[in-house]
């Protein structure tokens, strides 16, 4: 998933939704009984025939990822999906983004610069140098979903995280 949400703007909450499913294939009642199905634990039941520029970025951004969580693909690639909300929307989102990966149980890599986000959604945190990208640090995170920002555990490894990019950045203008 883009970091934009990439909605086609002639197209409804579900024809946004069911374009994924269409594009693999799936016969049409199939497509709508599954898409219709996951409305609700997105959040969207009742915007099915919504257009875009009637949802909430918040909103946009669900429809976003439930197209994504459609596809059925091994691996999803979220590349800053909730980078351009505003700071109460993306909190609310982070949270859910959690409940929905902890219900569908769906392998997820996270691109994010949100240090706090990256701790609070993944087991595993990779902090990658400047172009061209090396991992420079690895933290693991064992504290048990959800997770809280105040958290002693989850505030030590963003200060540790923290300091390592500091490190990246300090080598970068040696080199």
């Amino acid at each position: 998933m883009p970091q934009g949400d990439s909605l086609l703007p002639w197209r409804n909450a579900l024809g946004n939704i069911l374009a994924v499913l269409e594009v693999d294939g799936r016969p049409k009642p199939e497509a709508i009984a599954k898409a219709k199905e996951c409305l609700a634990q997105f959040g969207l039941r009742g915007f099915e025939k919504s257009y875009p520029f009637e949802l909430s970025g918040g909103m946009r951004q669900r429809v976003a990822l439930l197209r994504a969580f459609l596809a059925q693909r091994e691996i999803l690639l979220l590349d800053e999906p909730l980078g351009a909300l505003d700071a109460l929307t993306r909190a609310e989102l982070q949270e859910w983004l959690c409940s929905v990966w902890k219900s569908l149980r769906k392998t997820v890599v996270l691109v994010t610069h949100d240090v706090e986000e990256a701790l609070l959604l993944s087991d595993r945190v990779l902090v990658l140098s400047a172009r061209p990208a090396k991992v420079i640090a690895e933290f693991l995170v064992s504290k048990e979903r959800p997770r809280s920002r105040t958290d002693p555990q989850i505030q030590g490894l963003r200060e540790e995280t923290l300091r390592s990019l500091q490190k990246a950045k300090a080598y970068e203008k040696v080199s």
